[in-house]
């Protein structure tokens, strides 16, 4: 397959799907762009898999497959996804082997693992989320890797950590918990819902532990954008369009936490767009 059709097959699937994303991708040079579109199109592969409705074996087997679509690229040259990805890891300092992570993480939601401590679930946001930042940075480039991938990882956690706050009633109707069981029982919370998908814990109890997740991930926050000012022009542009979309969800989350229990949490298109050209300006997200 033509390497830049293969390229362009997974810049579509970014601008389809990758939402909040792609106003930071659009923002990279073409090769970077090119790049980190193979990047997000392969875990938009494993992550269909993880999120799907097929039975349990049968998603552990597709991610067992997508492990060894990954571990032989060079052989692969009828899938577009992995003809660009094979030709960004040539090109680029990718770290391949964070997608292993990723898809460790997805076989964590496909057999249904819960977290008792917080220790737990950063493993996990690490694996689906780090990983990204960490593969994002082999996109970016980095004079100092050991010092900036920390970082990577860390704004992917913050990333994740906002996620699983977003999403924390969805989630819930579909059978899933991410926060961590020890801290559930710390807010005097389970959880638990009525007939009618609601949560049944007293919501005061239910905003004091979101809060308390909140504070966290801006902590998250305060450590991985430390990696702005270690990336060049476009990349920090980039990378802060990205962060600034999913830090303003956050405060948007935390100045009224009780709309968390109610419904998801958006921005509308306009804000991505501001929060996209402050970045690309430099402004601090």
């Amino acid at each position: 397959m033509n390497v830049d059709e293969a390229y362009q097959h997974c810049e579509r699937i970014t601008r389809r799907e990758a939402r909040n994303f792609s106003y930071g991708i659009r923002l990279l040079p073409p090769p970077k762009r090119r790049a980190l579109s193979a990047v997000y199109a392969f875990a938009r592969r494993v992550d269909d898999i993880g999120d799907g409705c097929a039975p349990t074996e049968q998603r552990l087997a597709a991610l067992d497959e997508v492990r060894d679509q990954l571990h032989t690229l060079p052989e692969r040259r009828d899938d577009p996804v992995l003809v660009a990805l094979n030709d960004a890891a040539q090109r680029m300092d990718l770290p391949l082997t964070a997608f292993d992570e990723l898809i460790d993480g997805c076989r964590a939601d496909v057999l249904g693992r819960s977290y008792r401590t917080f220790d737990e679930l950063r493993w996990y946001c690490g694996c689906v989320a780090g990983s990204i930042g960490r593969l994002s940075l082999g996109v970016f480039g980095s004079d100092s890797p050991a010092r900036d991938t920390r970082l990577a990882d860390a704004l992917g956690v913050a990333l994740q950590l906002t996620n699983i706050l977003r999403d924390v009633l969805e989630d819930r109707r579909n059978g899933r918990i991410y926060l961590p069981t020890e801290e559930l029982e710390r807010f005097d919370c389970t959880l638990e819902m009525d007939e009618q998908g609601r949560l049944v814990d007293d919501e005061d109890a239910l905003i004091a532990l979101l809060q308390y997740q909140g504070m966290r991930a801006e902590e998250w926050y305060d450590v991985g954008l430390g990696l702005l000012s270690h990336l060049d022009s476009r990349s920090r542009a980039c990378c802060a369009a990205m962060a600034g979309i999913y830090h303003r969800l956050l405060l948007r989350m935390m100045s009224r936490p009780w709309t968390v229990l109610r419904t998801r949490t958006s921005l509308p298109d306009w804000e991505k767009a501001v929060v996209a050209a402050r970045s690309l300006a430099g402004a601090a997200p």
